[in-house]
């Protein structure tokens, strides 16, 4: 018997407990599960079980080859594994955390064509500007700002999308335009309830180049937050995929563009796992092939240095 049997027979042994349980399962009988176990013990030169009329028990050499059995065995299986996911088609659920704007308007397009590609794959969307608990809500990926801060969790980079200052017509022309950060301090400032980081809006590297805003209304997702900019109620800063169009067309004006140097960083995140499902690993290819394609997402105003 080569070594692999060896091991497989081992480990059955002690997963069962005694030699005519670990038979059983290995369709054998018990005198030659026996035999082959005091062959390895004998190439090995050292006992690994202690056999008594009642049960075996791992002698302290035992517990150290049981345990290096165990790993050796369970890598081959994945190995295994992940050859022949390979040539799985990806099928399922697929359970996906997104920011919402973001998703609503930059990937939201994206999914017909990764559908037609993968019809078996059945999308569970969770449309969220909160961090969320990959583990515990079940979460397969997530597209999220700024680079994860857990070690279990993997992020490829998508785009970089710079942020802008805007407001409309109307709102500056009752209200003026502001010309330094500080003038912000007279102005309505649209704020996110939902991300408390994103009300710092930063204007230089140094702490205090660091402002803090305010306002008379909150909301809980970057779409509303555009759809109040847009209304005229204040200034919002937003990412400069969600307003380009309107600034073009005159509905929004920037301000402060010279200012503020800040743009966010999106990445698709995944726990890490040693083989990805087939499902998963569609889709963050997917996405990456698709954003670079696009090349990187940025408005036409001054250059601005990433924060995430």
């Amino acid at each position: 018997m080569d070594k692999l049997g060896e091991m497989t027979m081992f480990t059955r042994t002690v997963d069962e407990g005694s030699f005519s349980a670990a038979a059983r399962a290995l369709k054998l009988t018990p005198s030659a599960v026996s035999k082959q176990v005091s062959r390895l013990e004998d190439r090995l030169g050292a006992r690994l079980l202690n056999r008594t009329t009642r049960r075996l028990s791992l002698t302290e050499e035992g517990r150290a080859f049981h345990g290096r059995c165990v790993q050796i065995l369970a890598e081959i299986e994945e190995a295994e594994t992940a050859v022949t996911e390979l040539h799985a088609a990806p099928r399922g659920t697929l359970r996906v955390a997104a920011a919402v704007a973001f998703f609503n308007h930059r990937v939201m397009p994206l999914l017909p064509e990764f559908l037609a590609r993968y019809p078996e794959v059945h999308f569970d969307l969770v449309m969220t500007d909160r961090e969320v608990d990959m583990v515990d809500e079940r979460i397969d990926a997530a597209i999220r700002f700024g680079r994860p801060r857990e070690m279990t969790l993997i992020a490829r980079e998508l785009t970089v999308s710079r942020r802008v200052i805007c407001a409309s017509p109307a709102y500056l022309a009752r209200h003026g335009t502001p010309k330094t950060p500080a003038d912000l301090a007279r102005h309505n400032c649209l704020t996110l309830s939902t991300r408390p980081e994103f009300n710092v809006w930063e204007f230089g590297e140094r702490p205090e180049d660091h402002l803090r805003v305010s306002g008379n209304v909150e909301l809980n997702q970057a779409d509303a937050l555009y759809d109040a900019c847009l209304a005229g109620i204040g200034l919002a800063r937003v990412a400069g995929y969600l307003v380009d169009d309107d600034i073009e067309a005159g509905r929004l004006v920037p301000v402060l563009t010279e200012q503020l140097k800040e743009a966010s960083t999106l990445y698709v995140v995944y726990p890490h796992r040693r083989h990805l499902s087939p499902k998963v690993r569609a889709f963050v290819d997917f996405l990456v092939a698709k954003f670079d394609e696009s090349g990187v997402m940025t408005s036409a105003w001054p250059a601005a240095t990433t924060t995430g």
